[in-house]
């Protein structure tokens, strides 16, 4: 059964309104920016050059239009699983034997963020691979995201997410696939692999998580290793001192667990929404500030950052995205439990690089790992031929 045939999909069309870009346009001009950090590094957030060169840009040159064609470019739909409005889009494969994956987005990410995955993933034969890497993408938006339905009510989780997800592939008709995801994704990834959804036979993860749970929870709380902890290899040893600095440095999202309401200035001002936005991580905000203020070309454009920032501001999802950090009670980067076939890439600027032998551990049936020469947390956006690369290799095995 395809998608076409199936009634309770509609069809779906990004139609962002003339008033509400001259709305956004106007504020953008309003800016008001705060006095200059005290500091010459990004250790304070967001700097004041880097946000004032994004909303130059963003005001004055951004194609407002351009989002929207991009999105439009591929088939669109929405249809309610749970009780919520689930928007993904579908794009088949030329080759009908193609295998299915369904690919899930992060914070503070959308489906945008998938976009350059999905011709060479359709149409491999035109990009460097054979027909028989091909599959058949879906790219939903998660609840609160995009266009997505905002839940009303709590219990939006990332299982209830993964179990939704596999509702979706089995109401498109898709008795074997694949699933994949960095970041939220990752995790909402990594839980179908423990639910075991009926046709799912396998995933992939560049945010693996793979830390054993009394080293993730010992870090998580600022404790020493416990006392029984093995010695840690260089490579461990580097992987807890990078996830030192990250559980160091996560106020955005202990601010969206815990006060994701107080955040309203997400949904009022343009600067404050892409100032937080764009504070993800530190290697992904010093990447943002040299294309900005350097003009550095480095993966992402401009145009893809404001891509981003313009579809979060003109869903007004800038809050709504945000709770699933309250909703989430499963650790970000822990071990599982996945006993699915799972392949795992390793990207140098992610938050953390995962070391074989914790992978190795927490993947039982490891079919691929790799280290990525460039690459970071955004690795579908800033490193598309990377990650297809990825995806193509790893899942061969699958096919």
């Amino acid at each position: 059964m395809s998608v076409m045939e199936e009634t309770t999909f509609q069809p779906f069309t990004v139609d962002f309104s003339d008033e509400d870009i001259a709305d956004l346009r106007r504020r953008i001009a309003a800016t008001r920016f705060s006095e200059k950090e005290t500091t010459t590094d990004v250790e304070q957030g967001t700097p004041l050059a880097t946000a004032k060169a994004v909303m130059e840009y963003w005001g004055n040159d951004y194609d407002f239009g351009r989002v929207q064609r991009n999105v439009n470019a591929y088939p669109n739909f929405v249809t309610e699983i749970d009780g919520l409005d689930i928007h993904f889009i579908h794009a088949r494969s030329p080759h009908e034997d193609a295998l299915p994956i369904i690919i899930t987005h992060g914070w503070p990410g959308s489906v945008v963020e998938q976009l350059k995955l999905i011709d060479p993933l359709t149409n491999p034969t035109k990009y460097g691979g054979s027909a028989s890497d091909a599959f058949h993408v879906v790219v939903p938006s998660m609840p609160g995201y995009g266009f997505s339905g905002k839940p009303a009510e709590a219990g939006w989780s990332t299982e209830r997410i993964a179990k939704a997800w596999g509702v979706l592939m089995e109401q498109l008709g898709y008795s074997r696939y694949v699933a994949s995801g960095g970041d939220w994704g990752a995790v909402v990834t990594e839980l179908m692999g423990v639910q075991e959804p009926p046709g799912l036979v396998g995933i992939h993860t560049n945010m693996a998580g793979a830390i054993p749970p009394a080293i993730d929870g010992a870090l998580g709380t600022g404790q020493p290793l416990p006392a029984d902890t093995p010695p840690l290899s260089e490579e461990e040893q580097k992987t807890v001192d990078q996830l030192k600095y990250v559980y160091a440095h996560v106020a955005y999202a202990l601010m969206m667990a815990g006060r994701p309401q107080s955040l309203s200035g997400l949904a009022d001002s343009p600067v404050a929404l892409a100032s937080f936005l764009l504070d993800h991580d530190r290697d992904s905000l010093i990447l943002i500030g040299r294309i900005f203020v350097e003009g550095a070309q480095e993966g992402l454009s401009r145009d893809d950052i404001c891509d981003n920032l313009t579809l979060f501001w003109l869903t007004n999802t800038g809050v709504s995205s945000g709770r699933l950090y309250r909703e989430n009670k499963v650790g970000f980067f822990n071990t599982k439990g996945v006993t699915l076939p799972a392949a795992v890439s390793v990207f140098p600027d992610e938050l953390y690089s995962v070391p074989r032998s914790w992978a190795e551990q927490a993947f039982p049936n490891l079919i691929h790992y790799n280290k990525l020469p460039k690459g970071g947390h955004f690795a579908a956006w800033e490193q598309p031929e990377s990650l297809v690369s990825e995806l193509r290799t790893g899942f061969q095995s699958l096919r």
